[in-house]
């Protein structure tokens, strides 16, 4: 488990978003938001970051009555364009809830690329490794109906373009706090930036959205935790997932095959993780109006690596992430409707007063 590079007092107050100048590369990359306030540069410098590899993208959502059917066409009320991606989002989910966060990935040369920067570094995240290539940015096309369910399309573009490392971007793997991925870059990414990261005894944790291809198998010998839903619990093991028993179940399996700790998100079922001779589960903690759950899984788990970084026991960041989520699927869009810290807090504070 992670320990606390930092107070707790300091863990409310605006992330840092400048890198820090021992791992600042050189060279050409987005430049660093400059600090908000003066306090928020001691506070955070103390603390291991969060660095997120992944993807990012110009997420454009169309509201409409009801999903079509095969050959259909509908009318959609209306559409709106907003960044997202599997990384972005969970990088200005930690971001956004106060801890210095870098986001390690790559946009194209087309208009959209600056929407996505500009996004980014309104959460507070620091783009001081964002890389630019040429041809267009991740897209994708979401319908949401009224119920807040969803169906995505995702066009890789940048995402799945070449990635080169270079030594200032080892550097930082290496001394982050813990490295979060998911599965909307090419996998042998994942698996060069898991072996990096667990090498130099940093926490690795993997979303498994993103993709429907098997994990490898030399991947989750690499992590410390692994996180997926009850779908993608299901397709990794080939075992049911329907019921608590049978998650426990196919987590062990997942164990068995190398990874640390399993992560579950369940959906309306809340979360579950496992590990060796212990699981934990929270239940969600219901919004009281759900308008798009899009974000949502990527709230829950860069609240939960933001839990964990702060000292924070598993249950404890469980139940954190279960309040971040619970803001996250009141609002529109994935990265407009992430919560600020106070609103977590604040809900959690409600939460234990009930209790």
């Amino acid at each position: 488990m992670l320990v606390d590079h930092g107070s707790r007092a300091a863990a409310a107050l605006p992330c840092s978003v400048k890198a820090w100048p021992a791992l600042r590369p050189q060279g050409r990359r987005s430049r660093p938001c400059r600090y908000t306030h003066a306090i928020s540069i001691v506070a955070q410098a103390h603390k291991k970051p969060l660095v997120v590899v992944g993807s990012v993208n110009a997420d454009m959502m169309l509201q409409v009555d009801r999903f079509p059917k095969p050959g259909e066409t509908l009318s959609a009320k209306s559409m709106t364009t907003s960044a997202g991606g599997k990384g972005a989002n969970q990088a200005a989910a930690a971001a956004s809830l106060g801890y210095p966060t870098y986001f390690l990935g790559q946009v194209g040369t087309d208009a959209n690329a600056k929407l996505l920067r500009d996004s980014l570094q309104k959460c507070g995240v620091d783009l001081s490794y964002l890389r630019e290539v040429e041809g267009p940015s991740g897209i994708a096309m979401i319908m949401v109906d009224p119920s807040g369910e969803n169906i995505i399309m995702i066009v890789g573009g940048a995402n799945q373009s070449e990635w080169n490392f270079s030594e200032e971007d080892r550097k930082l793997l290496r001394n982050a706090g813990a490295i979060l991925l998911q599965r909307e870059i090419p996998e042998e990414v994942n698996l060069e930036v898991a072996k990096l990261g667990s090498s130099a005894g940093v926490t690795v944790v993997l979303d498994c959205g993103g993709a429907d291809a098997d994990v490898n198998p030399e991947l989750l010998k690499h992590l410390t935790i692994i996180s997926p839903n009850e779908s993608e619990l299901a397709n990794l093991t080939g075992m049911p997932t329907e019921g608590r028993d049978q998650v426990v179940s196919a987590a062990g399996h997942v164990q068995e095959m190398g990874a640390g700790v399993v992560l579950a998100k369940l959906g309306t079922q809340g979360s579950m993780l496992i590990q060796k001779g212990e699981v934990l589960q929270q239940d969600v903690i219901k919004a009281d109006k759900v308008v798009d759950t899009t974000g949502a899984g990527d709230c829950f788990t860069g609240a939960v690596a933001v839990g964990i970084l702060e000292g924070k026991s598993y249950q404890e960041a469980m139940q954190f992430a279960a309040a971040a989520s619970s803001l996250c699927v009141a609002k529109p869009g994935a990265m407009p409707s992430l919560p600020d810290r106070a609103s977590v807090d604040r809900l959690l504070q409600q939460q234990h007063q009930q209790q």
